[in-house]
């Protein structure tokens, strides 16, 4: 009970998406009624996102496959509030940009083709001309066509400092992470060597990391394919 979110529902992961353990139902109330809207998406974690990077060559690393699920009326709401998103989560984040990769194939082959796993550099392949809204939009209107309520896909998705392209999230909640992980690795994509300043300040200021550690709001001026 101490390792669930107050808004887990199913099951089907290894780990909680801790940095939802900071949400109680009293946060999740006020900052509703200062005006910020709540979507659910469901990534089941795998064990393979407690595998350290092992080689020094991060592009060696195999990710592994984590399913996920989205509503048709939570891409609605993402494009209501488009350009306002904060992703709670590495788990949350990973699933919001694998998005573009299914709504890319929708563009390309006129199917997402959820059977197939959104793989480790599918992302890297997109154009950078192709827009975040363009994709939630493409996958909207895919839904819509084919009456479906709700998508459910895997991704291997690896978000990585090598060029990344952020298309969705803007900001992101998370815990401190441990050396070596592919999460550092995602907050190195966003925030650039930036990641060394954060991490220095929270060691000197005795933050607590991992699961039960402390948050952070983690906000760039990254170029953004929005």
């Amino acid at each position: 009970t101490r390792y669930q979110t107050v808004y887990s529902k199913f099951e089907g992961s290894v780990a909680a998406p801790t940095a939802g353990l900071h949400f109680t139902p009293e946060l999740i109330a006020s900052l509703g009624a200062a005006g910020v809207e709540f979507e659910e998406v469901t990534l089941h974690v795998g064990a393979g996102t407690f595998l350290p990077v092992k080689d020094d060559d991060a592009c060696r690393h195999a990710m592994h496959t984590e399913h996920f699920e989205i509503r048709r009326t939570t891409v609605e709401r993402l494009l209501r509030r488009w350009g306002h998103i904060v992703a709670v989560g590495t788990t949350s984040v990973r699933t919001l940009e694998s998005l573009a990769a299914l709504a890319w194939r929708i563009r390309r082959e006129g199917s997402p083709d959820e059977m197939r796993a959104v793989g480790q550099w599918e992302l890297y392949d997109v154009p950078a001309s192709y827009t975040g809204r363009e994709a939630l939009e493409e996958l909207l209107a895919y839904m819509e066509r084919n009456d479906l309520g709700m998508l459910k896909a895997s991704t291997q998705i690896m978000i990585a400092p090598l060029g990344y392209r952020w298309r969705i999230v803007r900001a992101i909640v998370t815990n401190f992470h441990q050396p070596k992980s592919t999460l550092l690795l995602l907050v190195s994509a966003y925030v650039g060597e930036d990641w060394h300043r954060i991490y220095d300040y929270a060691l000197r200021n005795d933050f607590r990391f991992l699961s039960y550690g402390d948050s952070s709001l983690l906000v760039n001026d990254a170029p953004f394919a929005g």
